[in-house]
């Protein structure tokens, strides 16, 4: 019998692996993990061109346009924390409606400020305003997706099947944070970037249909008491008087945000430096999505024996060397090497993080824990977006493009030292016994 090796590196039977994927799953588990694709679909497409479209189409300078991205990535991490609570007191199929719809519309009325036929309705008001009132309308949309996937995940799972699930929801992230921006570059290539959010706009509305005619809510017996947004907020400030776990989420945020220049700082480079006509959205989307979803399982078979905390930084060091390696010889091959080398340090770290925060947390405490292993990436859309706009504008208009790689070196090798000082110093006192 044919054998393979699971997400795991564990040796297991191809046919069991496709009897599991055909018998373990109910039918909502493909529904919801198919709109969680094209969701990923509408939102890395957008994110590629989003400060080209804020620069070349709207107007503003580097640094706005970061603030502007910062603000938007940022909500779109941070309210998952609160909006569970309405997915779960409204269930998932109602959750998935309302997402959807806010995002269909939010993502229209973004691309409609570029559009010219629109020139006459927002001519006398301030873009960025407009564009802040925008984009948090469209995060608080994306804000129930994630807990309403992860959610239908975990409950349309057999116990058996069940990190098989997340496997498979984890490379359907992965396919439409691909196949997104390769879409982005044709739309954006044939007919403008204000296009680009009008194809995640039907993107969206499209999902909004498969959820009224395809999606069902389970209802499992037993579930868990909703907490409300008062617990909630309660729950937030039990997390920040860890001063420990938090060193921890705050160290990590200097990861993310080193993977956020992707998002950033490259596709103004590429246009700006190398060719306007590059098609950046493929060059970031193929190297970072595809390297994941072709090494993803080769590398954490190699590297389950690791131990946690060192698989996690490792990962560090090994993604910190992007910016290395663009900054040596700035070039499409260098900069696809460098966005490679991060997703490799990726796949080694982050099937180890919710892993890490669970050896972490105190005894009682692990699902209030894991509800905030989005935090660092807010933290660092807030803080990392605007830096990277304004470190850019800053370096382009100084003429000194190493400034750039330097400053990005530097974060890199910060969070790596913290990372080891952490694991040496405090995660000793902190990891239970």
């Amino acid at each position: 019998m044919r054998s393979d090796y699971n997400q795991y590196g564990e040796k297991v039977s191809i046919s069991s692996e496709f009897q599991k994927i055909k018998t373990g799953f109910l039918p909502s588990f493909w529904v919801a993990n198919g709109m969680e694709l094209f969701e990923r679909l509408a939102y890395y497409g957008q994110q590629i061109v989003f400060m080209i479209y804020m620069r070349n189409g709207l107007g503003f300078t580097e640094s706005e346009a970061g603030q502007l991205s910062g603000m938007f990535g940022g909500l779109i991490y941070l309210l998952p924390i609160l909006g569970g609570t309405l997915a779960d007191k409204w269930g998932f199929r109602r959750a998935f409606s309302i997402a959807f719809t806010i995002l269909g519309l939010g993502y229209f009325l973004i691309g409609s400020v570029g559009m010219a036929v629109f020139s006459g309705v927002y001519g006398n008001i301030n873009h960025y305003w407009l564009l802040m009132i925008f984009l948090a309308f469209t995060a608080f949309g994306g804000s129930f997706i994630k807990p309403a996937v992860l959610g239908t995940v975990a409950v349309t799972s057999k116990e058996e099947t069940k990190s098989l699930g997340f496997a498979i929801y984890y490379w359907l992230v992965n396919a439409g944070a691909m196949l997104g921006p390769t879409i982005a570059y044709f739309v954006r290539d044939s007919f403008g970037n204000e296009f680009v959010y009008v194809v995640s706009s039907i993107s969206c509305f499209a999902m909004l249909i498969v959820n009224l005619i395809l999606y069902k809510d389970v209802k499992i017996e037993g579930k868990e008491v909703v907490e409300s947004f008062g617990k909630k907020i309660a729950n937030l400030f039990i997390v920040l008087t860890n001063f420990r776990f938090m060193i921890f989420l705050l160290i990590y945020s200097l990861y993310w945000i080193i993977f956020w220049q992707e998002f950033i700082i490259v596709p103004y480079y590429i246009t700006d430096f190398i060719s306007k006509d590059a098609p950046y959205e493929i060059i970031q989307s193929w190297a970072g999505a595809g390297a994941i979803i072709l090494l993803q399982i080769p590398l954490n078979r190699l590297t389950k024996h690791l131990p946690t905390s060192k698989a996690i930084l490792y990962g560090f060091a090994f993604s910190s060397l992007i910016w290395v390696i663009i900054g040596i010889h700035p070039s499409i091959p260098t900069i696809a090497a460098g966005i490679v080398a991060f997703a490799i340090g990726e796949m080694v770290q982050a099937p180890r993080y919710y892993e890490y925060i669970s050896d972490i947390a105190p005894a009682g405490q692990q699902g209030l824990y894991q509800g905030y292993a989005f935090l660092p990436i807010a933290i660092a859309r807030f803080a990392g977006d605007p830096f990277g706009g304004w470190i850019y504008e800053t370096a382009k208009e100084a003429n000194q493009p190493n400034l750039i790689w330097f400053s990005m070196i530097g974060i890199g090798l910060l969070a790596t030292a913290l990372m080891w000082i952490y694991n040496t110093v405090i995660a000793r006192k902190l990891v239970k016994s």
